[in-house]
Parts: C-alpha cells; sequence; structure tokens
C-alpha cells in the first residue's frame, strides 16, 4: 500500500491508501462540520445539510442523484456526528471517475425550497421517533448533563423546536460558512488511479470559492450528578454514566482504549464476567470517546428493572476497582483483541477510507495499520494503571431510564 496526497490551490485535500491489490475503492468525502459547530439557534444543521445533500444539485433531481448511484452499483452513505460530516461510496475501480464527480456536485446542493420544507418534516419524525426508542433521548441528555452549555453537549438531531424553526437561509449561511474547500477532503482507500483522482478532483473542485473557517476547541468543564428519566412503559431499564477521559489530541488515550476493553469488552472484560456472563445484564461496556479538546468515557448497561440497583452496585465496583490497577495478563489479552481488530478491518476497502479520513480530521499525521497496531503493541502496564488513576471512571455524571425512578449511586 503506498499513502498520497495532494491539495488544490483553494485549499482541498486529496488523500489517499492506494492498494493495486483492492478489488475496488471507497471514496469520501469529509467536513469538518457537526453538531459542536452549531449556534442553539441552528442546533441539528448539520444534519439537516446532510439530508438535503441528497435531494439534489443544480444539475441533479434527487430521483437523479438516487439513480445514479444505483447505476454506479455503489455502496453509498452519509453520517453527521459531533465533528464531521462524511458522504461516501464504494465502487468498481473504472467507475472511480464517475463517483468523484457525483460526490463532489453533491457537496454543491441546489437547497430548494420545497425540499428544504419537505425534508424538515423527516427529520422531525426522525427525532420524535428516536425518542420513543431505547434508551428514549437517554445518551442525548446524558451529554447535555455533562457538557452543560459547552458546545459538545448540542444533540446532533437538534430539537423539534430547533428544527421546525430552521430557514433556508440560515442553512445556506452555514453551508457556505462550513463547507469551503480548506474545511473538506476528499479520501480514497483501494484500488485507486492517484493522478486522475487529482486531476478529476481539479476538474470538478478547482472553481470552489474558499471561505475563512475556524473552530474553537475549548476544554469542557464536565458536570457530575444522577438523574431519572422516567419511562413507565420500558421494559428494560438503562444505565448510562460519562466521566472525563482523554482527548482526540492526547497520547493517554491509547492506554484509555485498552484499559476500556479491559473493563467493558463484550467479551473476557470484567464488566463480560460479572454482568453479562451472568445474567444480570442484558448488553454493557465502557468506552471511550476522544473529542478535539476533550474527551469521556462511557460507561452503560441495560437490564431487568428488578436487577438495576445490584448492576449499579456492581458497575461502581468494577469502576473503583480499576484504579487498584489492572494485571498484566489482562493487559496482554486486550492488545490482542485491539491488534487484531485493527489488522482485520484493514482488509476492508471503506475500513481504510475511514482511518485516513479519520487521521485528516482530527490533524494527525497518516499511520499505516501497522503501525497503530504497534503503537498499542507497545502501551505497558504502568501507562495503563497511570491512566486508570487519571481519569477515575467513578463520579461523573450518571442517568437512569426506565420504569424505575428509585435506584441510587453506592
Amino acid at each position: 500500500m503506498e499513502f498520497r496526497q495532494h491539495q488544490l490551490a483553494n485549499g482541498l485535500t486529496i488523500l489517499a491508501e492506494c492498494n493495486p491489490e483492492a478489488y475496488f475503492g471507497a471514496y469520501g468525502i469529509f467536513v469538518r462540520a457537526g453538531s459542536r459547530d452549531e449556534t442553539s439557534e441552528v442546533s441539528g444543521v448539520s444534519h439537516f445539510l446532510e439530508h438535503m445533500v441528497f435531494k439534489g444539485t443544480p444539475k441533479r433531481s434527487a430521483e437523479q442523484v438516487n439513480l445514479d448511484l444505483d447505476l454506479l452499483g455503489s455502496s453509498s452513505n452519509a453520517r453527521t456526528g459531533e465533528e464531521s460530516t462524511i458522504y461516501h461510496a464504494a465502487v468498481l475501480p473504472e467507475f472511480q471517475t464517475d463517483v468523484v464527480e457525483l460526490l463532489t456536485d453533491l457537496m454543491r446542493p441546489a437547497l430548494r425550497l420545497e425540499d428544504f420544507e419537505t425534508e424538515k418534516k423527516v427529520i422531525i419524525e426522525e427525532i420524535m421517533m428516536y425518542q420513543d426508542q431505547p434508551p428514549y433521548g437517554g445518551q442525548e441528555q446524558l451529554m447535555l448533563e455533562y457538557f452543560g452549555d459547552h458546545p459538545l453537549g448540542q444533540s446532533v438531531l437538534g430539537s423539534v423546536e430547533s428544527v421546525g424553526n430552521l430557514t433556508p437561509e440560515r442553512m445556506r449561511a452555514y453551508f457556505q460558512q462550513r463547507y469551503s474547500p480548506g474545511n473538506m477532503a476528499l479520501i480514497a482507500a483501494g484500488k485507486i488511479d492517484f493522478p486522475r483522482l487529482v486531476s478529476d478532483a481539479e476538474r470538478f473542485c478547482g472553481d470552489w470559492v474558499p471561505y475563512p473557517v475556524s473552530r474553537k476547541v475549548t476544554r469542557a468543564v464536565p458536570h457530575s450528578g444522577f438523574s431519572t428519566l422516567h419511562k413507565p412503559s420500558s421494559s428494560l431499564q438503562y444505565v448510562l454514566q460519562l466521566t472525563p477521559g482523554p482527548a482526540t489530541e492526547d497520547e493517554d488515550r491509547f492506554a484509555m482504549r485498552i484499559l476500556g476493553t479491559i473493563l467493558g469488552d463484550d467479551s473476557g472484560s470484567r464488566i463480560f464476567w460479572k454482568m453479562l456472563d451472568s445474567g444480570l445484564a442484558e448488553s454493557a461496556a465502557v468506552i471511550s470517546n476522544e473529542y478535539l479538546g476533550s474527551g469521556l468515557v462511557m460507561s452503560y448497561f441495560c437490564c431487568e428493572p428488578s436487577k438495576a440497583q445490584e448492576n449499579l452496585h456492581l458497575l461502581t465496583e468494577i469502576h473503583q476497582d480499576a484504579v487498584a490497577g489492572v494485571t498484566a495478563r489482562e493487559l496482554e489479552l486486550a492488545k490482542q483483541k485491539i491488534v487484531s481488530h485493527i489488522l482485520l478491518a484493514s482488509e476492508r476497502t471503506e475500513a481504510r477510507m475511514f482511518s485516513v479520513g479519520g487521521q485528516w480530521l482530527n490533524d494527525q499525521a497518516f499511520k499505516s495499520p501497522a503501525e497503530i497496531a504497534d503503537q498499542y503493541s507497545r502501551i505497558t502496564l504502568d501507562e495503563v494503571n497511570a491512566v486508570a488513576r487519571k481519569y477515575p471512571l467513578t463520579g461523573g455524571r450518571t442517568i437512569s431510564i426506565g420504569p424505575r425512578t428509585d435506584l441510587q449511586l453506592a
């Protein structure tokens, strides 16, 4: 595999991991635009804009967009998060120019008024449906309670009120602000003709006008406490906790991911043996999430309501025991899992595209799968135990969702 990179005069970045042995190519447009870039007045606009992109461009209708994706035999989708919006498609090598033309055309959407009003109703229905499904919007509520007025506390979907009040003019202003070529990257992986990729990008995107873009990154001040979201119709009780963790730019993030695997992986972890294998919980995990400037660790479980208090005590014990340290055996098993996952994922072309794009989003130098795996392999027991003490998983913010309203932390 060979890593290649180029930048157009207008600032658009082009990155590719070229593998001549691959059977197809995966392509993505990565935009540094997410819920943390929104004001409360336009909360949800990044996700709304993702929908509008597929409603058509000045040269394509929504029907034509979908037809062209089908004609290419593509596997395509899009996603919006706190820090990025990603549009991607995988096609056979002979369709490289066609898919690049299509993806880049989508990045200049028509944003027609009639489409805007129709899609607004769709998104409001999506928000309401999400609130009616387990865990009933509990994660968004917890993020808001944990982050307070920090931008990372804003919901990716927005609220019924914020989306309902959004206007096409505000969306166009946000689009111009965030979808500047210097804030975007064309990412590819697999069987890629890189010189042609650069030539196509120049042809399709070279006339995009750049605008100044900035993102204010501040470290969040986390909030602690316990809250309850009463859902009497739920057959299960859900408990979610957030505690501080390493940020994207912190080197501690590798050790914390290993600690999360030791404590809360879906097999062989401490949570697995105490809560899942014993039948006390239906699902449970500890997951490290990093953002620019701030990070967090989410712990959660869901179970029968009658077992919720016992599981909450068990989760607290697992977190308290982590401060005392993990064992060398646990460390080696966790590293083997993570390294195997990294190398197995590297066999999937789309996974490689997301890895390259993720490194660009976070301003990180490119690393191959082998280099990333080696970084985990070199983490020591002292480093993991140090991160367990530096970021204790006790305290933080907890929310309980379900029929019970009497749960208490130990």
